[in-house]
């Protein structure tokens, strides 16, 4: 049987325990978000570097059903902010209520080349639909040109 205990305490500083059990337990427990559109957000790692910098970026979709319809297998555009992007879809099979489960983080490595600030977009679509976009900034600091080379 599922339970919540709460001690309210009296100007004696004695507890007092509230037990709570059946739905009311059950219902603060298993909170339906099956309707709850999961939040999206990336990170950069680091988000400061030297040219030429290797950054590593992680999106994320927190919250939500893991079958939520609308961000089962998106496209993935990343937009780096130095003029360049990157694109990717993968092959899914057709959504199954209950049963699909959306990707929920993306990784991706960029190499940075030139000095500045960069606004890095990502975003989920689906044909031309907007699903969803979150930004970071990375800001590329002047180095050496050739360190990758080497």
């Amino acid at each position: 049987m599922d339970s919540i205990l709460r001690c309210i305490v009296t100007a004696g500083a004695a507890c007092l325990v509230l037990v709570a059990t059946g739905p009311v337990a059950a219902q603060r427990d298993n909170k339906d978000d099956s309707n709850v559109r999961p939040k999206f957000s990336v990170r950069a790692q680091p988000n400061v570097g030297v040219s030429p910098a290797r950054i590593v970026l992680t999106a994320e979709l927190t919250g939500g059903a893991n079958d939520y319809q609308e961000y089962y297998c998106p496209t993935v555009l990343w937009e780096w902010g130095d003029g360049t992007e990157s694109e990717s879809t993968i092959d899914c099979d057709p959504y199954e209520a209950g049963k699909s489960e959306i990707r929920r983080r993306f990784i991706q490595e960029h190499v940075f080349r030139t000095p500045g600030s960069n606004k890095v977009w990502i975003r989920l679509k689906r044909n031309d639909k907007l699903l969803a976009s979150a930004t970071v900034n990375v800001h590329i600091q002047p180095g050496r040109a050739n360190d990758f080379d080497r």
